[in-house]
This record gives structure tokens, C-alpha cells and sequence, in this order.
């Protein structure tokens, strides 16, 4: 297993050792004690699952402290272009954002800490995107910004023509009126 660096303090990819054959790929996808020796100390209680079609973007989702959580994603059919942003105000990189291609061919994963929000854009016909998470979804700590605010000039690589947005996630605000608290 190798850890990745992004430039973002404790915002890092992991590449997972695959071992090959004539049968397939097996890796862990996950194994605490490897992972809290490379740093990832979260204690994950939750894992989720969604299936999306070319062209989806969902987020940019995050809860507030206490219910903040940090999420290790990764893809499991498909492509996805995956973004955190830190949301952390005392953060010589708050507002910035990182991107990473996450796809069954790579098998890449993205450990995202607390004080991040967080989304995705479904860049092949269809996506199965899978995530851990070491708090709860609490519905009354559920926030987001817009997706396409014009401050963090995130290139989702899919044409406007095709994004397919939720309602929801189309009603976030601007990061400069988001609610936060890390």
C-alpha cells in the first residue's frame, strides 16, 4: 500500500497493492491496523454505496462538527472524478480543492478528513461509488456548497449540457455563505 500526497494537510490517496493472475486481482480494501500505520486513524462505522449514469455530480456534501466525518471513497464499476474541499478556517489551504480520477482500473482511494466537503462526477456510462464513514449521517448537521461556485472553479470534466444535478444539490450556497464550524 502506498499513501499519496496531495498538497492538502491529511488529505492523501491511497494506492492499494494488487496482486494479479490468471484468475483475476485480489487487495485489501481495507485493513485498520496497515491503514492507521499509514496515518488514517479514523474508525469507520458506516459504508455506503450509489449507483450513478454519466453525467451525474453529486455534492458538494459535508456535516457539521460534532457529526463531521471522514470518508475513505473508492469506485468499483466505473470512472468518477472525485473533489474534496477543505472547509478547515484555520487552514492555510481552506477553500482550496483537490481532484483525483478514481476508476475500477486504478483502484485507487481517497481518504477524505474531517473539516472536508466533498463530491463527485460520474465520468463513464455508469458509476458504483462506494464510501466508508467514521461518524453517522445526522440529517440535522447535513450541509453542502454549490457544486459550481464560481470561487472554486471546480472543472468537473462533464459539459454543462450534461450534468445532472439533484434538486438539493442545486440549493447549496456559495462557500462564502456556507455554515461551518471546523
Amino acid at each position: 500500500m502506498e499513501i499519496i500526497q496531495t498538497g492538502i494537510k491529511d488529505l492523501v490517496i491511497v494506492k492499494p497493492q494488487i496482486f494479479e493472475d490468471a484468475r483475476g486481482f485480489f487487495f485489501e480494501t481495507y485493513n485498520e491496523k496497515r491503514y492507521k500505520e499509514m496515518g488514517i486513524n479514523a474508525n469507520f462505522v458506516q459504508c455506503n454505496q450509489s449507483k450513478s449514469c454519466y453525467g451525474v455530480i453529486r455534492g458538494l456534501h459535508y456535516q457539521l462538527a460534532p457529526h463531521s466525518q471522514s470518508k475513505l471513497v473508492s469506485v468499483t464499476v466505473g470512472k468518477v472524478f472525485d473533489v474534496a474541499v477543505d472547509l478547515r478556517k484555520n487552514s492555510p489551504t481552506f477553500g482550496q480543492w483537490y481532484g483525483v480520477e478514481l476508476s475500477e482500473e486504478n483502484k485507487l482511494q481517497f481518504f477524505i478528513p474531517k473539516g472536508f466537503a466533498h463530491g463527485f462526477s460520474v465520468l463513464s456510462e455508469k458509476a458504483i461509488f462506494s464510501y466508508m464513514c467514521d461518524e453517522f449521517y445526522a440529517p440535522q448537521a447535513d450541509r453542502g456548497i454549490m457544486y459550481n461556485d464560481p470561487t472554486l472553479n471546480i472543472d468537473w470534466r462533464i459539459p454543462t449540457e450534461n450534468a445532472i444535478i439533484s434538486d438539493k444539490d442545486n440549493k447549496h450556497p456559495l462557500l462564502k455563505d456556507a455554515e461551518l464550524n471546523f
